[in-house]
């Protein structure tokens, strides 16, 4: 902010110096001159909503807009704050292509890995009430989980070696205990995805005890592996508080922070709210799914993804996280337990994004200069398989989130919706 009070001094300097070269300049040669009426300067008060410039947010307007013409993103919702006042909250395009029917702004998304910070949130609440330490190994809790595997060749008859060590709590927490989430090209990727989600569990204990029976893709520790690991963080909050997920984020977070519209299946009266799900084509153009989201019936109350939300729902979460946990004036979360989660975990020999790093459930931008991106230090953040999209700015007291409903997952609008946030940011 300090670089743009320099800047509008600058322009005052140069305007007041432009004034004084045409006053000392001759009579004769101003009646050359033609004159233009000067608009007079507005008060920045009127060009802005808590820092923000009105006119530079239509920028994203604009943008968003022409991606929807252009049949590359589906509708969307951009729900924007700062110093716990909303500043923009718009829909774009229709809730279906072609249906004529608006995109509404309670529109309710399926959020997939949105939820992995909602449940590490649930999930670091039980470590404040002394259940477990972050360095406890996991087989601690669940035996299942002693005498690891690790794949040595992630093709083919892969080779296996045995775990140097024992998973721990914060691993799981951070993605480097070594599991993968089946997202990946290789075999062993391909063996998680099966194993995972295109086997029929009844429970969210029966999907976690496949892990065990799968090799990590490398030592606990040893790197960042995107994973099913909060899946077992689910599945702890089951054994440390008697409640399974849904009950415990039900409790304890969404009805404290009244998120009304969030869980793990959508009441009836509220599934036509739900958002219509879209396909990328090989062209970059959007084609209805043919598998669309079942709004009830699920049973799997995992930590990986599940929940459904709506922005201002979500932003409800984020705003508790800007205000260091608190709510109504209870805390859901110690601010040294929020400053622990959000600080960086990685190792340097730990290959990650340039310029950014993962805490305890969200990742972490530590040096600005080398993301090449618009953001703050500190800034923490996570998105959704589906495009949906949040982050976190302790520095600004500012908080955005981006919902859209389309396939497969991309960073480029993740990058757009800080691009085009930071950018309005005038004080």
């Amino acid at each position: 902010m300090k670089y743009l009070h320099i800047v509008l001094l600058l322009s005052f300097l140069a305007c007041t110096s432009t004034q004084k070269v045409a006053d000392s300049t001759s009579a004769e040669v101003r009646q050359d001159i033609p004159t233009a009426e000067v608009a007079p300067l507005v008060p920045m008060q009127e060009v802005s909503n808590h820092g923000f410039s009105m006119d530079r947010l239509k920028r994203f307007d604009d943008y968003l807009n022409a991606e929807i013409e252009a049949n590359r993103i589906p509708g969307a919702v951009l729900l924007i704050t700062r110093e716990d006042e909303e500043v923009y909250h718009k829909s774009y395009g229709e809730k279906e292509k072609d249906s004529g029917a608006s995109m509404a702004k309670d529109e309710i998304f399926y959020i997939q890995s949105m939820t992995k910070p909602i449940v590490s949130i649930a999930f670091m609440m039980l470590y404040e009430e002394g259940h477990f330490n972050l360095t406890d190994p996991v087989k601690k809790y669940l035996p299942q989980f002693d005498n690891m595997k690790v794949a040595t060749e992630h093709q083919g008859d892969m080779k296996l070696e045995d775990a140097k060590s024992d998973i721990t709590i914060s691993q799981l927490l951070s993605h480097t205990a070594g599991m993968s989430h089946g997202l990946g090209a290789s075999d062993l990727d391909k063996k998680y995805l099966q194993a995972l989600y295109f086997q029929q569990h009844a429970d969210i204990e029966a999907r976690v005890n496949v892990l065990p029976d799968l090799p990590l893709v490398g030592q606990p520790g040893a790197q960042w592996y995107y994973s099913a690991s909060p899946d077992v963080l689910a599945l702890l909050i089951e054994k440390f508080s008697g409640m399974n997920a849904a009950e415990f984020l039900q409790q304890r977070i969404f009805d404290p922070l009244g998120m009304d519209d969030t869980g793990y299946n959508i009441a009836p009266a509220k599934e036509s709210r739900k958002a219509v799900l879209y396909n990328t084509q090989p062209d970059g153009t959007l084609v209805k799914s043919d598998r669309q989201t079942p709004a009830s019936g699920h049973t799997i109350y995992g930590g990986t993804h599940g929940l459904f939300s709506t922005a201002s729902d979500y932003m409800k979460f984020c705003k508790m996280l800007l205000n260091q946990g608190e709510v109504d004036g209870e805390y859901l979360i110690g601010r040294k337990t929020l400053a622990l989660m959000t600080s960086n975990h990685l190792s340097d020999d730990i290959e990650y994004a340039a310029g950014e790093g993962f805490g305890l459930g969200f990742g972490v931008i530590t040096d600005l200069a080398k993301t090449k991106a618009l953001a703050s230090e500190g800034n923490y953040s996570w998105g959704g398989a589906f495009n949906t999209y949040f982050f976190v700015d302790p520095s600004e007291d500012l908080a955005a989130v981006l919902m859209m409903q389309f396939n497969p997952y991309t960073d480029h609008y993740a990058d757009k919706l800080r691009q085009f946030v930071y950018q309005a940011l005038v004080d």
